[in-house]
């Protein structure tokens, strides 16, 4: 739906994100065989525990990626940026991020975790299969848009300085 190319996923156990040692090892091998320039995480304070264990593990994983005596497969492997987005809450933002002209490609995106988001045979109600979810998460999308003058952003977080040229660049 979204036209990666490329896409892994480590497996890890919903509820146990982190809690065995192969977990962080395992990350820092496909940051070293990937080799990304940039790194994006869930942001470390979210309603859904896993979302903040991923985020500890990742960052994690992203220093230790690095460091030279470190045993895990593959070459050490420096990450130029680390950034945080939002999954169900919202921070104070460190810049926007315009996605106006991709947002119905956000919904389509959504739309497809049928397992999340709907209720999947199950009586059970919750804050993600009310369809109050979905208006929550545009109306936060639509807000980050309002402060940049533009219909729908994500909202970034960093913990390091953004470097710019000059003022106006």
């Amino acid at each position: 739906m979204l036209g990666a190319i490329w896409r892994e996923n480590l497996g890890l156990p919903d509820r146990a994100i982190g809690t065995a040692p192969d977990h962080l090892r395992r990350a820092v091998e496909l940051i070293r065989r990937s080799r990304p320039r940039a790194v994006a995480l869930p942001y470390w304070q979210d309603r859904h525990p896993d979302h903040s264990a991923a985020a500890a593990l990742l960052k994690d994983a992203v220093f230790n990626a690095k460091l030279l005596r470190y045993q895990a497969a593959g070459e050490p492997w420096q990450v130029e940026w680390t950034c945080f987005y939002f999954i169900n809450d919202a921070a104070p933002e460190s810049f926007v991020v315009d996605v106006s002209d991709h947002y119905d490609t956000k919904r389509r995106a959504l739309a497809c975790y049928r397992s999340q988001f709907g209720r999947g045979g199950t009586n059970v109600q919750t804050r993600l299969n009310s369809p109050r979810f979905n208006q929550l998460v545009e109306s936060r999308d639509a807000q980050f848009g309002a402060l940049a003058g533009v219909a729908f952003a994500e909202g970034i977080v960093v913990t390091e300085p953004v470097v710019r040229e000059h003022l106006l660049k």
